[in-house]
């Protein structure tokens, strides 16, 4: 039986995935600051992306992003253990994305994966500190795109 604090840590865990999803769905990549640690490591590479500190991805994926018009991050299943101040996790992702084909034509292609997460307990709350994506699948990318 989980205690009080084992739920609020869960409740506020699952918030803050949710958080990171949302900023990136609008565009508010400086929301980010508020989602992950300031070294935090992140390894997009199983998608196509790239892997490295917080800074440097959060540089990138906002200029990725603007190749994409539409897209959104479902996640669900979030299975998150919790040890005092550290906690894993891993999430299912479905993100649908509308992008143009090799010929311009509108296309969408739909990726499956995880998130592997570890997150921290900070001052400020709780915080993603490594997030690495597992791919499961990939459907319908145009020709060239590197979906993993």
């Amino acid at each position: 039986m989980l205690n009080l604090q084992q739920i609020s840590d869960r409740l506020e865990i699952r918030q803050l995935m949710i958080a990171y999803a949302t900023a990136l769905d609008t565009r508010n990549f400086d929301a980010w600051d508020d989602v992950f640690t300031p070294d935090a490591y992140i390894d997009y590479r199983a998608t196509g992306g790239i892997d490295g500190r917080y800074p440097d991805v959060k540089i990138w994926i906002k200029k990725v992003m603007t190749s994409f018009p539409n897209y959104y991050h479902m996640l669900g299943n979030m299975d998150i253990d919790i040890r005092g101040d550290a906690a894993t996790g891993r999430t299912i992702c479905f993100n649908p994305t509308a992008l143009k084909s090799s010929q311009g034509e509108p296309q969408v292609m739909f990726i499956g994966l995880w998130y592997v997460d570890k997150f921290v307990r900070t001052a400020a709350g709780w915080r993603i500190n490594e997030r690495v994506e597992e791919k499961c699948f990939s459907h319908n990318a145009p020709d060239g795109l590197n979906v993993g």
